[in-house]
């Protein structure tokens, strides 16, 4: 399991839903721009979106998903064929980000862009949500549990926080059942370094894997 990670490479994603608002020659481009992590969640972005803007002429959307960007989708809801959808997704994966969607409501301001000014505004709209989003890493780790008493628990958390571990809870009892999420690479690191803290008592215990947000 642990060598296997090693091909696992991070990704970037945004962290919260960013929402902006650009007018080109009186035609509003309203983009919201949200995590999503399955087709599901895409998809309930663009719902939203025409449940609360129902008067705007065009609801058009681009997704990027998962952790090599593997299902891409556009849709240019009535705009001229590739003229928002596509500069769209060009907007999103020119940023590398994935696990993300999103979609630019138009309302029309009664002047004609052509399809090249509609080009730029799509993809402008997505790029100034991007500018405005913070950018977050995720990155395919192990997850660990070591189970060490109250005073060694403190240690270990004092360690992680230093070498960049997440800790991803605790369990308190009669020990700590700490869960920490650590690089594939760094895992005969951490088990030398949890055995010296606790003088050979504990040790990490592979429980899986999973992606974890890095700031």
């Amino acid at each position: 399991m642990i060598s296997e990670l090693g091909e696992a490479a991070p990704y970037r994603t945004i962290a919260a839903p960013v929402e902006t608002e650009l007018e080109i020659r009186r035609s509003r481009f309203l983009c919201f721009l949200v995590p999503a992590d399955s087709e599901d969640a895409a998809r309930a972005l663009i719902a939203r979106t025409r449940s609360e803007h129902p008067k705007a002429r065009h609801h058009c959307s681009a997704f990027v998903i998962g952790e090599r960007g593997q299902l891409q989708r556009t849709n240019d809801d009535g705009e001229p064929s590739g003229t928002a959808g596509a500069p769209m997704l060009d907007a999103l994966l020119g940023a590398e980000l994935s696990d993300v969607a999103a979609v630019v409501v138009r309302y029309f301001g009664g002047v004609l862009l052509g399809a090249g000014g509609l080009t730029r505004a799509y993809r402008a709209a997505v790029a100034e949500a991007v500018e405005a989003a913070r950018i977050v890493v995720r990155e395919r780790r192990i997850t660990v549990v070591v189970d060490a008493d109250y005073a060694a628990a403190a240690l270990i958390e004092a360690e992680a926080h230093r070498r960049g571990w997440v800790i991803l809870g605790a369990e308190y009892g009669a020990e700590v059942a700490l869960q920490i999420s650590i690089p594939p690479a760094e895992y005969e690191a951490c088990a030398t370094r949890i055995a010296e803290l606790t003088a050979g008592r504990s040790a990490p215990n592979v429980r899986g894997t999973a992606y974890v947000t890095l700031d």
